[in-house]
């Protein structure tokens, strides 16, 4: 039986770096307590929309490619895992909403944490829906080099 990707090697230690940046940055874990050993679950089973995008510049084309969504991410923006890892993270947002998005992720990778970020974003099949209260921060390799930037939100709406 095939390993789910979310649990593969990489996206393992992607899981592990997405919790340990969101420590650094906000001084509080993403998900409580979560198991070291089963982290990666943990993280893609929670009920936080959790997005997150390689280091590519935000303002370049095609810009940053998504490198991790859990599954409330992928229910949310209605595709399969394949479907959106590896998607320009800006074709979650519609092309008017492109401008700000890129904005504040410039905002966010200045200041490696911020939040409070709303914006609107588009699902796969065209529904529209606005996040509320995003948290946006910078991943850090082991090494402590900027290698990303992910994004979690709990609460959202359908326009």
């Amino acid at each position: 039986m095939p390993t789910a990707p979310w649990l593969e090697a990489a996206q393992l230690e992607l899981a592990a770096c997405i919790l340990r940046s969101h420590g650094q940055g906000f001084g509080r874990n993403l998900l409580p307590q979560p198991d070291p050993a089963h982290q990666a679950q943990e993280l893609f089973a929670c009920p936080t929309v959790v997005l997150a995008h390689d280091g590519s510049d935000p303002g370049g084309d095609p810009g940053p490619r998504l490198i991790y969504a859990n599954a409330a991410a992928l229910q949310l923006w209605q595709r399969t895992w394949s479907q959106m890892v590896g998607l320009p993270s800006r074709l979650t947002a519609e092309p008017q909403q492109r401008q700000e998005r890129a904005r504040m992720l410039v905002q966010a990778q200045q200041q490696h944490a911020i939040s409070g970020y709303s914006g609107i974003r588009i699902s796969s099949g065209g529904r529209r829906f606005q996040i509320h209260n995003a948290r946006l921060w910078t991943l850090w390799d082991p090494d402590g080099h900027p290698c990303g930037q992910a994004a979690a939100f709990n609460s959202w709406w359908w326009l």
